[in-house]
């Protein structure tokens, strides 16, 4: 069985150094020296849950072997291609290794034989047990294998090529300056976190009237006359009630040198507390 393990197409080449040939009826099978013909090529099937196959020819059908004798009166039994609408165990063949090469045994204990000598042996394939020892090497065949089966995943071995490498993780990016997380001191505040300088309040409504253009000087001089004291002690002489205790203070406006005009006009106002 092992060396059909990876085999998709096999020939198969007997004892007399002949290839097995599905015949062009498609019916028969034969052996013939020219094993570069299409019809000496076999594709092989496995039977789920056994050690046997099937083979089947390049005309669709599997090698049988049939209960049909080869000859009224002889022992060994026709093999033939056939097509059957059920898969039976007269399709199947269990390889039996013997050193290099198999014999391919039957259901019925029978061997695939590859016959010589006179017509009508000559070429002819039938399935039988050998009883001589001139034949028991009839029974054996050599398998070229011309395709291989691609092997399924469960199977397959894993090459060191086509084993996943675990490559290092890459290395981390360079940080640029414009990415490098920056400290608090030195990291730039947002527009948001700035603070921001309020304006100031607004002046007082009187602080923004224009100031008006004086109509009179802006110095005023304050001065006490001669009289004001001839005045007060007359007063005083000629024993008038005080109405109240303060002064009258008298003044002229002086201009905006300081300098008060003789004909300026003298003005008064009563300073005091009046009883």
């Amino acid at each position: 069985m092992e060396l059909f393990k990876t085999a998709r197409v096999v020939r198969l080449r007997s004892h007399h150094d002949k290839y097995l040939l599905a015949d062009e009826d498609h019916e028969s099978v034969c052996q013939d020296r020219d094993g570069t013909v299409r019809n000496a090529r076999w594709t092989v099937e496995f039977v789920k849950n056994s050690n046997t196959l099937r083979f089947k020819s390049c005309y669709g059908k599997y090698l049988t072997a049939s209960n049909m004798p080869f000859r009224l009166g002889l022992r060994g039994k026709k093999v033939q291609q056939t097509l059957p609408k059920r898969l039976d165990s007269s399709l199947e063949w269990e390889p039996i290794r013997e050193g290099c090469q198999v014999r391919l045994k039957t259901p019925y204990g029978q061997f695939l034989r590859a016959n010589g000598g006179v017509p009508p042996w000559r070429n002819s394939i039938t399935h039988d047990v050998p009883h001589r020892t001139a034949t028991q090497d009839w029974v054996l065949w050599d398998i070229d294998v011309i395709e291989f089966r691609p092997e399924s995943p469960e199977r397959q071995p894993e090459s060191p090529e086509r084993r996943p490498v675990a490559l290092p993780p890459p290395p981390p990016p360079p940080e640029s300056p414009e990415r490098r997380p920056e400290s608090p001191e030195r990291q730039p505040e947002s527009p948001e976190s700035r603070p921001v300088a309020l304006p100031p309040p607004p002046p007082p409504p009187e602080l923004l009237a224009e100031p008006t253009e004086p109509t009179s000087p802006s110095k005023i001089e304050l001065r006490s006359p001669r009289t004001s004291k001839e005045k007060s002690s007359e007063s005083l002489n000629h024993g008038s009630p005080m109405k109240g205790v303060g002064r009258m203070i008298h003044y002229h406006v002086a201009t905006d040198e300081g300098d008060v005009e003789d004909s300026a006009e003298e003005f008064s106002f009563s300073f005091g507390v009046v009883r």
